[in-house]
């Protein structure tokens, strides 16, 4: 039998073949390492408690919240982060952790908490004070309110990507940010009121990203994050969006790509 030419049904079929092939391999084997390293994550049909935790390594009486905030660490629906101010640091310790913005935001956040002063530890939950945090559950966090918007939260070798898409009903105007955070912390504090104790912290925020958005369009912003985290420590990467700066989550997303 003689070998099909390239007209012959036979070799176009073979053709045909290898280019699905070639095909399906490219698809199921990325190129470089910025398709390797991406990963993404979508927000759910209900909105998740955001817990935010104000502590200082400077407090004495701030370990035990940090210890609360790291019990609700991968608690479905509740987001926990930890700012650490720096009001503290000329009191004996310098907080490592601890940045004015931080510092900042828990000021400017009284306009809405219902807070009538800053302190620490102080525990805000969906944009209001709760001085009985430590009454607080997982379980009693886990409220089941529709979500208005949808996030998605997405990371690869150039930076984060966030695609904000309201929906009926979100709010005209939406404010937000991306948190860089940190799990798996320890400090042995040398000084101040917590000197020689060991401390072990979940969900520092080392890096924070505003943005806002006005309009019904969904849109996608663009982060680029400058920290690296310490050796032993966990990273993921958490999108809040709000009613207004200082306002109510009204949808939040947490990634967290496998190393």
């Amino acid at each position: 039998m003689r070998h099909p030419t390239d007209s012959s049904p036979l070799r176009r079929a073979l053709a045909l073949f290898a280019f699905v092939l070639a095909a399906a391999c490219a698809l199921a084997s990325p190129v470089g390492a910025s398709a390797a390293d991406a990963c993404s994550a979508q927000s759910g049909a209900t909105v998740p408690a955001v817990v935010e935790l104000y502590t200082s390594e400077g407090c004495n009486s701030c370990p035990p919240a940090d210890r609360w905030l790291s019990a609700l660490k991968g608690r479905d629906g509740v987001v926990a982060l930890a700012f650490h101010v720096d009001y503290w640091d000329s009191l004996g310790w310098k907080d490592r952790f601890a940045q004015p913005l931080f510092t900042q935001r828990q000021n400017a956040s009284q306009r809405t908490s219902g807070a009538r002063f800053a302190y620490t530890p102080q525990v805000i939950v969906d944009s209001r004070d709760t001085p009985d945090w430590s009454a607080l559950s997982g379980t009693a966090l886990q409220r089941r309110t529709p979500a208005t918007v949808a996030l998605t939260l997405s990371r690869d070798a150039t930076g984060l990507a966030l695609v904000v898409a309201p929906g009926a009903g979100a709010p005209a105007k939406l404010s937000g940010y991306v948190a860089v955070v940190d799990d798996g912390l320890q400090t042995h504090v040398g000084a101040g009121e917590n000197r020689g104790e060991t401390l072990h912290q979940d969900g520092v925020v080392r890096e924070l990203l505003p943005w806002s958005l006005a309009g019904t369009q969904a849109s996608t912003l663009h982060f680029a994050s400058t920290s690296a985290p310490e050796p032993g420590a966990t990273r993921h990467w958490v999108a809040v969006a709000t009613d207004g700066v200082y306002g109510k989550p009204v949808q939040a997303v947490t990634l967290a790509c496998a190393r």
